[in-house]
């Protein structure tokens, strides 16, 4: 790929042109995809939870240059100084002098579903939403990434697919994934991870991605490792559980309403963190095409986050149980000792994190530096 002649790539990705021109005219924030990113007509847009990385020159952000093909990239390494075209913006190319990206769509509100007794109208619902976004998937090529959770065991039970962990010997993902294997009765691939395929890794991805900070690389490194094993394997494909905690209420933070959200609400503290899935989904994204895979992201469906954005307090996470909703649905397919587990996050359930900042203080680079990880990784893309 060259920086300026780019006619191999589609002038749009994740879904028709005529989708995207349908939910321009209409206001259409979640008009039935998994997202989109790229030039309808002659105007440059990306969805409302920028599932697709898009990236422009700074001068186009800034307003001083005109979008143009030649000026945007679906990866930022095409381009000399790139940044991130915000979700849900557009910018048509034959606008005025100094225009700079409009909001187009807003993430909806959502009416909230509720009903008596067992909320059974309400699961059924997210139920539904889930099995159809699931029969979108069109690859027969795909593998799933699993680490034992609910989340990961859901898309496996529904996509019927082989299973693949990554993680250090002793790692708490490779056990949560084994047994949980076993519960669903089903076969597992599992890639035992050595530090030399941290440090092997660790320059792909901050290429490609443009991130170097220790916490994004970190959480990148196990999606890159299990993608590269599946597409050793000759799967196209690699299906993943991401969305699941931001949809759903997985964090802890959403139940206590500390200073970590700004919200009063469980419902409103939710959709703080579904507002953070533009900044994050890139990373992953750019991370799994990066090991040769196309992601598949069930779970960030549109018709699953309209049902996620209707749930109730009550159906989304209290002290007693985070993701209710998710689980119950879940529960109808897959053991409960698995339905109901937690897990670690997955640069922790991994310990690739562990692993990465061990190979950080053996280069030199101690703790007690500011950003030791962050300095070691920057040091693996100048060797």
């Amino acid at each position: 790929m060259t920086r300026n002649h780019r006619e191999t790539e589609p002038s749009i990705r994740g879904t028709e042109e005529t989708v995207v021109r349908a939910a321009l005219q209409r206001g259409d924030p979640l008009p039935g995809t998994s997202g989109f990113a790229g030039w309808v007509d002659d105007t440059l847009v990306r969805d409302v939870l920028g599932r697709v990385p898009l990236f422009v020159e700074r001068s186009v952000i800034e307003g001083a240059a005109s979008p143009t093909p030649a000026l945007t990239a679906f990866r930022p390494v095409a381009l000399e100084d790139p940044v991130a075209f915000p979700a849900g913006h557009a910018l048509s190319r034959n606008g005025p002098p100094g225009e700079t990206p409009e909001r187009v769509w807003e993430l909806p509100e959502g009416d909230q579903l509720d009903a008596p007794n067992d909320g059974q109208t309400v699961i059924d619902h997210v139920d539904t939403r889930i099995r159809c976004a699931v029969d979108t998937v069109e690859t027969e090529s795909v593998a799933v990434a699993f680490s034992g959770g609910v989340d990961s065991a859901l898309v496996a039970a529904l996509l019927d697919a082989p299973l693949y962990v990554v993680g250090f010997p002793d790692s708490h993902d490779l056990e949560a994934a084994r047994t949980a294997a076993t519960a669903m009765g089903k076969d597992l691939n599992v890639v035992e991870l050595e530090p030399a395929d941290l440090e092997r890794a660790v320059p792909k991805i901050a290429r490609e991605t443009g991130r170097t900070n220790a916490m994004d690389v970190q959480i990148a490194l196990p999606l890159y490792l299990v993608a590269e094993a599946v597409a050793a394997d000759g799967f196209d494909a690699l299906a993943v559980g991401q969305g699941a905690d931001e949809l759903f209420g997985g964090y802890e933070k959403v139940v206590r309403l500390d200073h970590r959200v700004d919200a009063e609400t469980v419902r409103g503290a939710v959709r703080e963190q579904i507002l953070t899935l533009p900044e994050q989904l890139p990373r992953d994204v750019l991370t799994l095409e990066a090991a040769g895979v196309e992601p598949v992201a069930p779970l960030l469906h549109d018709g699953v986050v309209e049902a996620a954005l209707a749930l109730p307090d009550r159906w989304l996470a209290d002290e007693s149980e985070r993701k209710r909703a998710l689980r119950t649905v879940a529960a109808r397919v897959l053991p409960d000792s698995v339905a109901k587990r937690d897990k670690k996050a997955v640069q922790y359930g991994s310990l690739t994190a562990r692993e990465l900042d061990r190979l950080a203080r053996q280069a030199g680079y101690k703790r007690r530096m500011d950003d030791h990880v962050g300095q070691y990784i920057e040091s693996l893309l100048e060797s």
